[in-house]
């Protein structure tokens, strides 16, 4: 049997605490305290996927922006833009309270002021103009009507020329590389040192997992009235999607649709 077509069977302590956490923020809030420590094993390519992620945030950033974080977790990638630009100004969106409390302790801790919103996705956004919205790891707990009401709330919050940088958790174009990517993620995550409780506790809280793939989201940043939109960064399941608000007001019927890939 290949690699890509070895199913997973979940324990019986999986299927236990998966019962025991009924909504996304339950079960992160259940790990904000050992999420960060496993960031770097659970996400093999975590250098280049963050590193590309801030490159395009700050790339046309001004010295004192506003940025928003969806769904923050841990505050660790509001904290990477801040050490760019010490003067931005954070408002930081998580479902989960224990999450959010343990990114105020940590930007608090490196002398980062935030705004702390304790409320889930589907809520109405702060209002902007921001001139970056950015989330990473999140918006693939939303399912795909939620993901294009977000992208058009979103473009409403932009500044002109605003950017989203969204690092995402993708599904593969297909069933079978959606296999591979899962079957190569967890080959790659134990190469890394995860052990079998991390990996289990993690397929708990990807049991709450809706992603899409690239393609489709693409589409649909581009529907919501961003610019530009492609993808900077992919790695197996974990891409950096990127696009901008336009510097001019666009109305809908101008606005220029993604070229298709060929």
């Amino acid at each position: 049997m290949s690699e890509i077509d070895v199913s997973h069977n979940k324990t019986a302590a999986h299927r236990q605490e998966t019962a025991q956490h009924k909504t996304v923020a339950e079960a992160f809030g259940a790990a904000a305290t050992t999420y960060d420590a496993s960031r770097r094993r659970l996400v093999p390519c975590f250098d280049d996927f963050y590193r590309t992620a801030l490159r395009f945030v700050t790339l046309d950033l001004p010295e004192a922006p506003r940025v928003l974080d969806l769904g923050a977790g841990t505050g660790l990638f509001a904290a990477l833009v801040a050490g760019v630009r010490p003067k931005v100004s954070l408002t930081l969106v998580d479902s989960a309270a224990p999450m959010l409390d343990a990114a105020g302790r940590a930007l608090s801790g490196l002398g980062i002021a935030a705004d702390l919103r304790h409320q889930d996705l589907a809520d109405p956004l702060p209002d902007g103009q921001f001139d970056a919205v950015i989330s990473a790891l999140a918006i693939h707990h939303v399912d795909d009507p939620g993901k294009r009401d977000l992208y058009r709330r979103v473009r409403g919050i932009l500044a002109p020329g605003g950017v989203f940088v969204n690092a995402e958790q993708v599904a593969g174009p297909t069933p079978r590389l959606d296999r591979m990517y899962d079957s190569l993620w967890e080959a790659d995550a134990r190469a890394f040192g995860s052990d079998d409780q991390e990996v289990a506790a993690a397929r708990v809280r990807m049991a709450f997992d809706r992603p899409a793939t690239v393609a489709a989201q693409l589409d649909w940043v581009t529907e919501a009235g961003l610019v530009d939109a492609f993808c900077a960064y992919q790695n197996l399941r974990f891409a950096v999607l990127v696009g901008w608000a336009p510097t001019t007001p666009t109305a809908p019927a101008d606005r220029p649709r993604r070229p298709k890939e060929v």
